[in-house]
């Protein structure tokens, strides 16, 4: 237990709290009768709410009794209640509460006299739920001693948000809750959106000021030992499930912090599911899993927020369970699930610019680890040239992403981030290097209609000339659009009936799983005749 502290310097005074049968609320609310529910006006700035939502009459002044009612008035009663518009919704009131100036100053007031009495450090030997307990019978008090009038609604709504503020992350916390949100961005104190569905939103949710969202970020990244400040003001970081957070803070970000969070859902995702979501076939999500058997060597390209992450996530099940995984990563998101993972994770330089580790250093290690799959979260710089010679020596099924538009320009951006690393190798060289390393490219996109879809499974054949060589296997084509706007379209196959990997496939006795899939993958045209790569 802990208590508030003693003004003469003794030790803390407990506090006696005894819960009561009912929640309890204000006196003066109780003493309110409310009125019958006719239309009224919206109450102005400090006038109390019920405990729906709805503004309380004013109760009549004591000795004075409510003038009679006409019966012409009694009759129309009736009309007038029919014709009254429906109550908002609880998202509304909450809305309204939650952009109430009045609400955050009475939070700022409870949440300092809260700071004031309990003492910390016996609050950190507590566990989550013991803490919270406490810190809600502490602020009920306080709510009571300095007789805030409230609806139990809103003193409920004020307990939990400032046990958020003490213990968890603040108004970011019914958010994180919430596993429909993919993204959420929060563009200083007062500006918060969500994508849902693929579509960004803008969200009632704000902070007090920057100097709490600030306090925010710093406990988030100080989970994994970094730090972000004036002399730091950018940091990657991850929540405890893997879900991954970005921080740039003044002075880059001009209007307040900004906080950038890629959710993660509570259940991983698997092929199956992708399935369900039209992501892709059932016949691509054979091809996907025989890929991912058989050990072809796997760029997964596309946009951001396009699902190159979560696409790795799904192919990873594909992994025999015998198999050692080493994962690297510039922040740990990924959810393999196998029982032999390795998780790798690079670090920033600290305060004397020192100690950093790079993502090519912990790919380079990776070789000395006896891996039989290496996994590069992101590939982004020189750290390609070590990813492309460990694919060529005999690590076969590892895997990796990059940001591109299509695979034709993923390979060109594999040639750019080797030459960034300062190697003196001729092109055509570093070309064989990726057509004798690179097996399949997958092309995951977001559409203009917030759907994701893998639009291209596409295979690194080999090289003429200088030119390296691509053929699809399976593409997406868009056909229209619908009346409420989605993209309409299919995947298909180009016509190839033995990929290069087919001796693979043969190999691991999955030939016939391949050639059904592809087969059945086929479109015919206008004419009958199955669309090819040419006349999509």
């Amino acid at each position: 237990m802990f208590g508030r502290r003693s003004s003469d310097g003794n030790a803390p005074r407990r506090i006696s709290h005894q819960p009561s049968q009912e929640p309890r609320a204000p006196q003066q609310q109780q003493q309110a009768p409310t009125a019958p529910p006719v239309p009224v006006a919206p109450p102005q700035h400090g006038q109390p709410h019920g405990a729906q939502g709805h503004p309380q009459a004013p109760a009549p002044a004591p000795g004075h009794q409510a003038p009679a009612q006409d019966p012409r008035q009694r009759a129309q009663a009736p009309a007038q209640q029919q014709a009254q518009p429906e109550a908002p919704r609880p998202e509304a009131r909450e809305s309204q509460r939650r952009h109430s100036e009045e609400y955050y100053d009475v939070k700022t007031t409870v949440f300092n006299a809260l700071i004031d009495t309990i003492d910390l450090t016996q609050l950190a030997k507590l566990d989550n739920a013991a803490a919270r307990e406490e810190i809600r019978d502490i602020v009920s008090e306080i709510i009571q001693v300095k007789n805030v009038v409230m609806s139990i609604a809103e003193q409920e709504e004020l307990l939990e948000d400032i046990c958020n503020d003490v213990l968890g992350y603040g108004p970011l916390e019914p958010l994180l809750a919430r596993d429909d949100i993919a993204d959420i961005m929060v563009n200083g104190a007062d500006t918060t959106y969500i994508e849902v569905g693929g579509k960004v939103q803008k969200t009632s949710v704000r902070f007090s000021d920057n100097t709490q969202l600030m306090n925010i970020c710093q406990r988030i990244v100080s989970q994994v030992g970094r730090r972000v400040d004036e002399s730091s003001p950018i940091c990657d970081a991850r929540l405890p499930d893997g879900s991954r957070v970005n921080v740039i803070a003044p002075p880059l970000a001009i209007d307040g912090p900004a906080l950038t969070i890629r959710k993660f859902k509570k259940d991983r995702l698997r092929l199956e599911q992708l399935v369900k979501f039209n992501s892709i076939t059932p016949q691509a999500k054979t091809i996907l899993e025989i890929i991912g058997r058989v050990r072809c060597n796997v760029l997964i390209s596309g946009g951001t927020g396009s699902g190159k992450t979560t696409l790795l996530n799904c192919l990873t099940g594909s992994i025999d369970h015998d198999e050692r995984v080493i994962t690297c990563e510039d922040s740990a998101e990924l959810q393999l699930q196998q029982p032999h993972v390795v998780r790798l994770e690079t670090r920033p330089p600290n305060l004397e610019g020192e100690g950093e580790i790079t993502m090519r250093d912990l790919v380079k290690n990776c070789l000395r680890m006896r891996p039989e799959r290496i996994i590069v979260g992101e590939v982004r710089g020189p750290e390609a040239f070590d990813l492309l010679q460990a694919m060529n020596t005999g690590h076969d099924g590892s895997m990796g992403t990059l940001h591109s538009n299509s695979p034709r320009e993923a390979i060109s951006r594999l040639e750019s981030m080797i030459m960034m690393g300062g190697f003196q190798l001729p092109v055509k060289t570093i070309r064989e290097m990726i057509v004798g390393s690179i097996d399949v490219i997958i092309q995951a996109s977001r559409l203009r209609d917030g759907s994701r879809k893998v639009t291209h499974i596409t295979e690194v054949v080999g090289m003429e000339d200088e030119v390296v060589t691509l053929q699809n296997l399976i593409v997406y084509d868009i056909t229209g659009e619908d009346a409420s706007g989605r993209l309409v379209g299919q995947h298909r196959s180009t016509g190839i009936s033995r990929p290069r990997f087919w001796d693979r496939a043969v190999y691991y006795k999955e030939e016939n799983r391949l050639a059904e899939a592809l087969a059945a993958s086929e479109v015919l045209d206008a004419h009958g005749n199955p669309m090819g790569e040419g006349n999509g």
